[in-house]
């Protein structure tokens, strides 16, 4: 095994590797500390508030947040990290004997492949299989601890399936009960059936639905039906998981699901058709796509910074800064498109890294060789 190893690294990729992960790991370490610190002084007066115990404030709270904070700014501090150790060898004069020395600027890159290639591991099964779970603990301290949660839904629409619409007034997630509800049943474009009542509730022990003075009316071409009673039990494609769902769509639930839940989730979206397939997908897909940034910046950040200039590492460290502000803001469009405009997701997902990837290219055509 060593002797593979060290057939294909040198020495030099060792200390290109060594220098590379050893930066990565020292920035991104720096940028969580600031985050505690600043995320301390704005949240501790709403830990006290409401009695979150320390143990559930580190383990829940900030074992949820900071691998979040960390797989965001993944990419990013793998960009900086690239640039700056790169800048520092091409300041003192490192790359310039490298290059010198017989070595292809290819060959040069080798030890960054390597290196990125570690990252990308790290960053893919983290988002395939680590932050959920922590994700999950956050959501789960904040449905226990944050009291400013309002439990009550507002106008909620929901497809059952391909033939079957709900909608609730109101709906309360604590008692699990809704008002002034609506089911339709449509064939085709033809309504069938309309049910109207005034209140609904879940009954945990049976598993189902108690409707409560309720209107029904059957159409069958010109002739009509009314049918009314006051209270009947009956089972819908619903669970009162679904409305929490819906509540805590600002409390990061789609990045707590796990990968399987979240391909469940989307095939029954397609039927019920609540307005979330688009978010949902584009969770999805960013999970598998978003590693792929670890080469795609790297390869930026070694064509950038691996000319010597005058000034030190100021000016290539500020152009990757630059270069990190535009990286969020193409990715921040092409999601708003995807929300907004009908920009299919996996398209939306890809544009960050296809943009960059052929900006790496032109970067990587003039780089010095």
């Amino acid at each position: 095994m060593f002797k593979f190893i060290n057939r294909f690294v040198k020495t030099i990729d060792r200390y290109i590797i060594g220098k590379y992960l050893s930066t990565f790991a020292f920035t991104l370490s720096i940028f969580l500390v600031i985050i505690v610190v600043f995320d301390v002084s704005e949240h501790l007066d709403d830990f006290l508030k409401t009695q979150a115990p320390l143990r559930a404030v580190v383990f829940q709270y900030y074992g949820g947040y900071l691998p979040y904070y960390a797989n965001i700014l993944f990419p990013l501090i793998n960009f900086l990290a690239v640039i700056f150790f790169t800048a520092k060898m091409a300041n003192q004069t490192e790359i310039v004997p490298i290059l010198s020395g017989k070595v292809s600027f290819n060959r040069f890159l080798w030890p960054y492949f390597l290196a990125s290639s570690i990252l990308f591991v790290i960053f893919f099964f983290g988002n395939i299989y680590f932050i959920p779970f922590t994700n999950n603990l956050s959501v789960t301290f904040e449905r226990t601890y944050n009291n400013s949660n309002d439990p009550t839904l507002k106008e909620v629409h929901m497809q059952l399936d391909k033939r079957t619409f709900i909608y609730l007034q109101n709906y309360d997630n604590i008692v699990h009960k809704g008002y002034n509800f609506t089911l339709e049943k449509f064939d085709g474009d033809e309504m069938k059936e309309k049910l109207t009542a005034q209140s609904i509730v879940y009954d945990s022990l049976k598993h189902v639905w108690s409707i409560q003075d309720f209107q029904v009316r059957y159409v069958n071409g010109l002739k009509e039906q009314w049918v009314t009673g006051s209270k009947k039990d009956t089972v819908l494609d619903m669970r009162p998981s679904d409305f929490e769902e819906q509540r805590d769509i600002n409390t990061n639930i789609y990045r707590a699901m796990s990968t399987s839940e979240l391909s469940k989730a989307i095939e029954k979206e397609k039927i019920r058709g609540t307005g979330r397939l688009v978010d949902l997908e584009l969770e999805l897909y960013h999970r598998f796509i978003s590693p792929f940034s670890c080469y795609v910046l790297t390869l930026i950040g070694v064509s950038l910074s691996s000319r010597k200039v005058r000034g030190g590492i100021g000016l290539p460290l500020g152009i990757g800064i630059f270069m990190c502000f535009l990286y969020i803001v193409v990715d921040r469009f092409a999601s708003v498109f995807s929300l907004k405009a009908n920009l299919p997701p996996i398209i939306a997902a890809f544009v960050p890294n296809v943009v960059f990837g052929l900006l790496g290219y032109y970067l990587l055509r003039k780089a010095p060789k």
